[in-house]
């Protein structure tokens, strides 16, 4: 299953959403009034009373004024998880909560930066992330208008934009500002209202990239909790292990959850010392199981209270030390046809770690 949708559709609405059309009340205008002739009424019947007050003369304007070409301000559309704006922000800005899965937000948010760089071709010509500036080369946020196809495209204009990032002291919420600092154009003249559009819609486009990187971080989350462990390794100490590849408090929460649909009762969990106190019994076989095509795994270990150590590694890694009820560590065998047979527990049952 996909989690999200392509990146080009996703930047397509994230720019259309933003460019909507504008209501002016102009209904006033010369231009909307046409005064026609008086109802004729025939000459044995009373005439309707008029109202000197609002009696107008007849007449029709000419309604072939130039139209006018009318636009909002753009809208900066926070539609990436943990975005939003503070109210009546006058500048490009938008802020960024630190979501699950993101170590540092501060580079996540400039690897959305270099990611819009990567699709538009722009290379910058200053950037600074220590001090959280990036300033831009030429290029264009406005696509070039369709042409016949014997006929170059032309791109109405280019700019250039300075990206600042800024981190709050507790660093679980960052904000990122676009500022236009050139323009160049032969036709179209910059005025306040075009500079906080192009503003804005560069903005809108880091934001975008942003969503899209977050959406496959997502992915890439729930692809590690799908594996219980890779291979039998060694904990910190040197003993016999398996390693998953997940840290230690989330292969805690995830191995006791999957444990328990395993024939598995969880007497404890403690999360101070990462350690789990287990029983298992083996399952009994049973006529209903071969029925609906379900195989019972019989784990190749004996009945009874075994405690499991989770100990960090590094690196997004974490052992798995079993001890029985004597205390005593599985070997490196048991270990290695536990692990497999948890794997293939697991794929009948149709669980993920």
């Amino acid at each position: 299953m996909q989690y999200w949708i392509p990146k080009a559709v996703a930047l397509g609405v994230v720019l259309g959403l933003s460019g909507c059309s504008v209501f002016t009340n102009d209904t006033h205008h010369e231009r909307n009034y046409r005064i026609n002739k008086a109802v004729q009424v025939p000459g044995d019947l009373k005439q309707p009373y008029k109202d000197p007050t609002y009696e107008m003369s007849e007449a029709q304007y000419n309604n072939d004024l130039e139209a006018l070409a009318l636009r909002p301000p753009q809208q900066v559309l926070t539609l990436a998880t943990g975005s939003w704006v503070e109210q009546k922000d006058k500048i490009a800005r938008v802020f960024f909560d630190k979501n699950d899965g993101i170590e540092d937000l501060q580079d996540f948010i400039w690897q959305a930066v270099e990611g819009v760089a990567q699709d538009e071709q722009f290379t910058f010509a200053q950037k600074n992330k220590s001090e959280g500036v990036a300033v831009t080369d030429w290029y264009s946020v406005i696509e070039p208008s369709s042409k016949w196809f014997w006929q170059e495209e032309t791109t109405p204009s280019t700019q250039k934009y300075k990206f600042t990032v800024s981190q709050s002291e507790h660093q679980r919420t960052a904000s990122l500002q676009a500022e236009l600092v050139d323009y160049r154009s032969d036709d179209i003249e910059l005025t306040d209202l075009l500079k906080q559009q192009l503003e804005v819609r560069a903005l809108n486009q880091v934001i975008a990239e942003f969503d899209f990187k977050y959406r496959i971080l997502l992915v890439e989350l729930r692809k590690q909790q799908g594996e219980l462990a890779l291979d039998v390794g060694f904990d910190p100490q040197g003993n016999a292990a398996m390693v998953a590849p997940q840290s230690a408090n989330l292969v805690l929460v995830n191995l006791s959850n999957v444990l328990e649909r395993l024939n598995f009762i969880v007497i404890k969990v403690d999360s101070e010392e990462n350690e789990l106190h287990v029983r298992y019994e083996k399952p009994e076989d049973s006529v209903w199981d071969s029925i609906w095509g379900d195989e019972v795994v019989a784990l190749p270990i004996e009945d009874g209270d075994y405690k499991i150590k989770i100990s960090s590694l590094g690196d997004r890694q974490s052992s798995v030390t079993w001890r029985d009820n004597n205390a005593d560590l599985l070997s490196a065998e048991q270990l290695a046809q536990l692990q497999q047979s948890l794997a293939k527990a697991i794929g009948n049952k149709g669980l993920s770690i």
